[in-house]
């Protein structure tokens, strides 16, 4: 890659956050803001001292090259430290080069053959926080793997089939994900998918309890509102309930509500946050509009337009496809985005925030979906204040989602205890 291209991405996507250091960040937003967004890749430059200026910005003499992306190789690497290093060198000579973070995570893909699951898969490897990619499914598996494997990143792929192999697919993983289930075709709800993908998320996460019992645990199968607390309620069964733990992967919404605000405003995407409260199926998906940065001023019209497009995101999009499937690329992106946070977290990045249903105490409701801090132990916090000074639209959106939340959630408990799991 030319350097004048290099710049071209350098200054698209440049943010800088001036503290006692200076960090700049290629295709991430690391400021002092507390909604940052996900860190899923980039070329990080962390500085310690100062040197003159760089295209008229203050920044900093000594250098820390951190390549958090297999797209920058090491020719590209190579090239970036050369061009600042003369300067950097005259003031500091224990110039650091680190140029590849240390691949060391442990990621299994449970429903990796699937829609979701396949370009997760490979979206997971392109990370570089991730040493070993273990794809799990009943079918089909061997063939993505091998697929994926091929591509040049550092992480190891292996495969694994069916039930005789998952406690292996499990063993020493530190973050589970299971995007297993069947997907939703045109005129299914999220409560169609219940029967069959609470037996699915049932099986997968005893498993989970029984072979790697302390690792983060994402949950895609929908219905979300549901498989959540099945979830919750086996791991309790079998002794090894961590609620700060298990998240219940809604990202999606985030991501749509943050791209359609963009589209509708005229801002710059990188730039928009909007927090998604509640859960995560139809009105029970609140994006607070009046909560998105940078502030925006919205009509009524506008906040029940966009409100509406948001929750129903999903149909739209299975609706387009006429039968040929649902939302699985963006949901893959929207999970990948929410492993990289979690990876990050387990990496000690201590600004790692993203919106996910939880187990809450934010409101009457045993789980709830808001904006959480995520730290090597999982939940460090919950925010509280995306809650706070709610517009009255919000408010009444807010109270009209709790009863078929809290059905939802009620349903999946109730399977959940009907269950009997082994200890």
């Amino acid at each position: 890659m030319k350097w004048d291209l290099m710049c071209f991405f350098f200054f698209l996507y440049l943010e800088v956050e001036m503290a006692a250091s200076a960090t700049f960040t290629i295709g991430t937003t690391q400021t002092g803001r507390s909604l940052p967004q996900s860190n899923s890749f980039g070329l990080k430059i962390n500085s310690q001292v100062n040197f003159k200026t760089f295209s008229g910005l203050k920044a900093m003499s000594s250098l820390r090259c951190e390549s958090q992306s297999s797209f920058f190789g090491n020719e590209t690497c190579a090239a970036l430290r050369a061009t600042f290093a003369p300067k950097a060198q005259k003031e500091n000579q224990n110039l650091t080069r680190n140029v590849q973070p240390q691949a060391s995570y442990k990621v299994a893909v449970l429903g990796a053959a699937g829609g979701i699951g396949q370009p997760l898969a490979l979206l997971i490897k392109m990370s570089p926080l991730v040493s070993d990619l273990h794809l799990y499914d009943i079918a089909n598996v061997k063939g993505v793997a091998a697929d994926i494997s091929h591509c040049n990143t550092p992480s190891k792929v292996l495969d694994f089939t069916g039930a005789s192999e998952l406690a292996n697919c499990l063993k020493g993983v530190d973050v589970v994900v299971i995007p297993a289930g069947v997907p939703r075709k045109p005129g299914m709800t999220r409560d169609d998918l219940f029967n069959i993908n609470a037996g699915i998320v049932r099986d997968l996460v005893t498993a989970v309890a029984d072979n790697c019992p302390g690792a983060f645990i994402h949950v895609i199968s929908n219905p979300v509102n549901s498989t959540v607390p099945i979830a919750a309620e086996i791991l309790k069964q079998k002794g090894v309930y961590d609620p700060k733990k298990l998240f219940g992967v809604t990202t999606l919404d985030v991501v749509r509500a943050n791209t359609f605000v963009a589209q509708k405003k005229n801002l710059r995407l990188i730039d928009v946050d909007v927090p998604v409260v509640g859960g995560h199926a139809g009105i029970t998906i609140l994006p607070l509009l009046s909560k998105t940065r940078p502030s925006a001023n919205f009509t009524d019209e506008e906040i029940e337009a966009l409100t509406v497009r948001i929750q129903n995101a999903g149909t739209e999009v299975v609706e387009a496809k006429a039968g040929a499937g649902s939302a699985t690329l963006s949901m893959a992106y929207a999970a990948a985005r929410f492993v990289e946070s979690s990876l990050r977290a387990l990496d000690g990045d201590a600004d790692v925030y993203e919106c996910s249903f939880v187990q809450s105490d934010l409101t009457d409701l045993p789980f709830f979906a808001s904006r959480v801090k995520i730290g090597r132990k999982g939940v460090e916090a919950l925010i509280p204040t995306d809650l706070q000074g709610l517009s009255e639209y919000e408010q009444k959106a807010l109270e009209a989602l709790k009863p078929e939340l809290k059905a939802s959630i009620e349903k999946g408990i109730a399977f959940a205890q009907k269950q009997t799991v082994s200890a």
